[in-house]
């Protein structure tokens, strides 16, 4: 035994000078050589310590053989994604629209279906956000199209070009009776989802001190080039200007037709009702609980009245609906009196998707109706959930749809789908989510006869 420990040691010995000589050697040469010849040595060294330890017994007993085995196994199973790192991780967490525990289809949103490899584009990675709960949200910060290339005519590497192509280009047009059949097909709607970018934003292009209190979730942030830009008397403070919000075309390519937001928090409620009277809003639709586990909005509506940077906000009139309620307000800012109309949708169940498309449909049109009937003078309408890309992102994609479906009798929700996402990343979050948006879109078409006859 005495002489198996000191044959033992004298080869440790050997191996570590081995080591110290040969990365000598290398001290010339660039890190991506050095990287390939120390893998290669330490390959042969492993090889040779196997043999030596077969062939001498020590500690390597079938049972240490094996379990070194299902070790390197393991590691090269491993994602090959990039976690953000957070500065305060000790803070609460917050979930965000999460993936859904029951989800309504028999499809899982954190798996890729038996598809070909190569078209799914988009593995599922559990990121922890800000405050509230331990729920996490599934992102990919390595799938192309995930981040946004800052920094107007940034340099795109090829795989953010690529998802960019795709994003203007995608495009899938269906027929009312594609659209049905495609509505069932939940192994194609999972491919087609996850074939399409995501587009989300590299959190360290707002590398700005202070604007993590401006944010509801560390990895959702506003792409740059359609980001709400708050006026301010500095223009040059960056934090005065910002607020987590992005304009959205509509149908047609009508540009500024919606504004995507995250639910306010305390800390941003006052650039919220900035952001309403600058953009001369006329409506604004809320698609989220105050409170869903944990908090996903501050209620940052009053009672009666509150003055908030400047503005009164006053509620007039609140009215309850089955599935939503509507509060009437009156602004006043700088002798100018508004009109706001706030929907707030309570049936979105949380995890899940509605359980019923008709409450959801009859909001898109009531909303709808509202903004003809706003002064010719109104801006955008916007809308908002919690983080505001998932529920936020499946309303304003059924208002675009129903439209396109009404006057041109077929209807491109992948177009749609794009067409958001390069405006705010992750609009139509999960998959079940993207199935949901087919389902309502099918349902309404099966109406139109209907309310054609009527």
């Amino acid at each position: 035994m005495e002489l198996q420990s000191l044959v033992l040691a004298s080869y440790f010995l050997h191996y570590l000078i081995s080591c110290f000589l040969f990365l000598a050697r290398l001290m010339c040469l660039g890190s991506h050589t050095i990287a390939a010849f120390f893998h290669l040595y330490s390959v042969q060294v492993y090889n040779a310590m196997s043999k030596w330890r077969s062939g001498t017994g020590l500690w390597w007993t079938g049972a240490a053989r094996r379990d070194a085995g299902d070790r390197r196994q393991s590691v090269s199973r491993q994602p090959s994604f990039t976690l953000s790192e957070w500065t305060d991780a000790q803070e609460d967490l917050l979930d965000i629209d999460p993936v859904p525990q029951t989800p309504v289809f028999e499809i899982g949103n954190d798996i890729k279906t038996e598809a070909d490899a190569a078209t799914l584009t988009v593995t599922p990675v559990g990121l922890q956000e800000r405050r509230g709960s331990n729920v996490s949200l599934t992102l990919d910060m390595c799938t192309p199209g995930c981040t946004e290339p800052y920094g107007y005519g940034g340099q795109l590497s090829p795989r953010d070009q690529t998802a960019k192509e795709y994003l203007r280009q995608g495009t899938n047009s269906l027929t009312p009776a594609m659209l049905h059949t495609r509505a069932v097909d939940d192994q194609s709607l999972q491919a087609e989802f996850y074939e399409t970018p995501m587009n989300f934003v590299d959190p360290k292009e707002y590398n700005y001190s202070g604007l993590v209190r401006k944010n509801r979730y560390k990895t959702i942030l506003p792409n740059i080039h359609s980001r709400v830009i708050l006026k301010s008397l500095d223009e040059d403070d960056f934090l005065t200007t910002y607020i987590n919000a992005n304009y959205l075309k509509g149908y047609g390519d009508e540009q500024c037709a919606y504004i995507a937001t995250q639910g306010p928090t305390v800390n941003t409620v006052g650039d919220f009702w900035r952001m309403v009277w600058q953009e001369r809003s006329p409506i604004v639709v809320m698609i989220t609980n105050l409170e869903e586990k944990n908090e996903k909005c501050a209620e940052y509506w009053p009672e009666d009245t509150v003055t908030h940077e400047g503005i009164e906000i006053t509620v007039n009139s609140v009215t309850q609906e089955d599935d939503y309620s509507l509060r009437v307000f009156t602004l006043k800012s700088g002798g100018e009196e508004r009109s706001l109309q706030q929907y707030w949708y309570t049936s979105w169940p949380d995890q899940k998707t509605p359980d019923k498309a008709p409450p959801l449909l009859e909001l898109v049109q009531e909303v709808e109706r509202a903004r003809e009937e706003a002064p010719p003078s109104s801006g955008p309408i916007i809308v908002h959930c919690s983080a505001g890309i998932g529920r936020t992102g499946c309303f304003i994609a059924t208002s675009i749809l129903c439209k396109q479906l009404r006057t041109e009798g077929v209807v491109d929700i992948l177009r749609t789908t794009c067409q958001l996402r390069l405006d705010r990343g992750g609009m139509i979050q999960t998959c079940e989510q993207y199935q949901f948006v087919h389902h309502v879109l099918s349902l309404y078409e099966k109406q139109l006869p209907h309310a054609a006859e009527e």
